[in-house]
């Protein structure tokens, strides 16, 4: 996989060192995720994942918001997707639809490299989806967040619900925010665990995300890519049986020339720096 970033239709990629920073790129629309956004997402996420270079990817927003959600266009447009005489086909090309849309949300967990949000200004419906599915989540002060699909009548439906509740621990406060739609500031948000941290503002946020992306890029690639396994794996099973997962993933890839590197700097000293 090149190492050169694809060209991707309302998205702006780049490759910063070892840090691929992703960026939605349709701010006089508020960055609302219209189907080539999905459809880029994924091939930027895969891409990332493919390319030895990239360690770690930042997703962020242009413009003043980093996303309105889902485009309301689109929405309107999908009637015409699933025209079929058959209902039942119809129902069925509908399903393929949101299995498709949440299967590009996925390749964020999919992707092997920690992917960091950076949220400023608004988040909105689907980029409450988007976030779900990253690694970390950090935001300026501005940012505001809401489960805006219950205000135009429908159910979250690509990862919201199944994943939000696992963030942050607290059934009782994600079904207040999913069945008011109300919005959170920055400072609920980082009390409930939905942030890791928060930033004076949008510059300070976007120079600290990068520089905690470029932290994480010095570590092993190898042991930081068990490591995104093994937390995904855990959040899905049981302890025993990510106890078990560990145990295989380290019987095969512990004994690493990362590892041995590590132990002979502690030996004789100096710096490290780690293969793709």
């Amino acid at each position: 996989m090149s190492a050169t970033p694809p060209d991707l239709e309302a998205l702006h990629l780049r490759l910063d060192g070892a840090v691929a920073v992703v960026s939605l790129n349709r701010p006089d629309k508020l960055n609302a995720m219209h189907w080539p956004m999905w459809q880029s997402l994924r091939a930027a996420m895969q891409w990332a994942d493919r390319t030895p270079e990239v360690r770690a990817v930042v997703l962020r927003g242009e413009g003043a918001h980093f996303t309105a959600g889902i485009d309301l266009a689109m929405m309107a447009g999908l009637q015409g997707q699933i025209a079929d005489d058959c209902e039942a086909r119809m129902r069925e090309k509908l399903r393929g639809l949101i299995l498709e849309l949440q299967d590009t949300l996925t390749s964020l967990e999919r992707c092997r490299k920690p992917v960091l949000a950076a949220v400023h200004g608004l988040c909105l419906g689907g980029g409450i989806d988007l976030i779900c599915c990253a690694d970390l989540r950090l935001a300026s002060a501005d940012a505001s967040f809401a489960i805006k699909e219950i205000d135009i009548g429908m159910v979250a439906d690509v990862g919201t619900l199944q994943r939000l509740p696992k963030l942050v621990g607290s059934q009782s406060w994600v079904r207040e925010l999913a069945y008011t739609g109300r919005s959170v500031g920055a400072d609920e948000a980082l009390q409930r665990g939905l942030l890791s941290r928060v930033f004076a503002d949008r510059a300070a946020l976007d120079e600290g995300v990068l520089a905690l992306a470029q932290d994480i890029a010095t570590k092993s690639p190898l042991a930081i890519r068990g490591t995104k396994q093994a937390l995904n794996y855990a959040r899905d099973h049981s302890v025993a049986e990510g106890l078990e997962q560990i145990a295989t993933w380290n019987a095969a890839m512990l004994l690493s020339e990362d590892l041995m590197a590590v132990m002979m700097r502690g030996k004789k000293g100096g710096a490290l720096t780690f293969k793709d």
